[in-house]
């Protein structure tokens, strides 16, 4: 009798937890060995701050794969990944970065692959003794101090130092130069008005807090070599697959045409 009642006993166990995991899976709430969750780890050039948030959200609704993002120069995240850190894909400032990474034997690709283009503006605040800025504000020199990026780590801030001296102005400007790790901080410096103009990217005069409280003119495009953003998908990358899926949707033509709204060119 005991054996019966205890076999009643288990089934119903049996039973219950059967009816808890069909709940679960009908509720959508995760149980046992619920799937893990699709992710790619990206290492995003400085530039691209104000730019990733639209996109990860976006590549997420469309493909169901979240983006985790980790940002610095071209430079800095390059060396990383030289000394061995872990990412999935890198996007870069520039195409030289991601060379060195293809150079290394990194890439799961032959070359690196453009992305965007991107774009050098003068910016000011409104507020600023040398606001609307002009290119000839540059010319004036009527400023006390003007920041760039690292020319040694970002390639705005080469882009910087190329736009000046194609100008012309760069011995004369170069006591007032302030330098900044990256595209990012260069932008921060002269929005806290640390710096009283800064050659900055367009993606972060874009931005509407950028917009509202400065102005900015182009550099001229043909002052600066071409910003030809591109990226590498790491060979040992613990999610590569998804991380050419993602590029691949970053360099479709629906994605392309966005771009502009962020101060992006499209790659082609």
């Amino acid at each position: 009798m005991g054996g019966l009642v205890a076999a009643r006993t288990t089934a119903t166990r049996r039973a219950a937890v059967a009816a808890a995991v069909a709940a679960a899976a009908w509720m959508g709430v995760p149980c046992c060995r619920a799937q893990a969750a699709r992710e790619v780890h990206v290492l995003a050039a400085a530039d691209l701050q104000p730019v990733m948030p639209a996109l990860e959200a976006a590549f997420e609704k469309a493909k169901g794969i979240k983006l985790t993002v980790s940002f610095g120069s071209s430079a800095t995240l390059a060396t990383q990944i030289l000394n061995g850190a872990p990412a999935d894909i890198f996007l870069a400032a520039d195409e030289s970065f991601p060379h060195r990474i293809v150079a290394a034997g990194l890439a799961d690709s032959p070359a690196p692959i453009p992305y965007a283009r991107g774009t050098l503006v003068l910016w000011a605040r409104k507020d600023s003794r040398s606001a609307p800025v002009t290119l000839a504000t540059l010319r004036e020199g009527r400023f006390q101090s003007l920041a760039i990026a690292n020319p040694e780590h970002a390639p705005y801030g080469r882009a910087a130092v190329a736009a000046l001296k194609s100008m012309g102005l760069y011995d004369s400007l170069k006591p007032k130069l302030v330098q900044a790790e990256n595209i990012a901080q260069t932008a921060q410096f002269v929005e806290s008005g640390n710096a009283q103009l800064g050659l900055i990217s367009l993606t972060s005069a874009s931005t509407a807090h950028m917009k509202e409280i400065g102005s900015y003119v182009r550099m001229p495009a043909d002052s600066y070599p071409a910003l030809r953003q591109a990226a590498v998908v790491m060979k040992k990358g613990a999610n590569a697959g998804d991380a050419h899926i993602f590029l691949d949707w970053l360099t479709s033509p629906a994605v392309q045409k966005t771009l502009p709204q962020y101060g992006l060119d499209p790659a082609e």
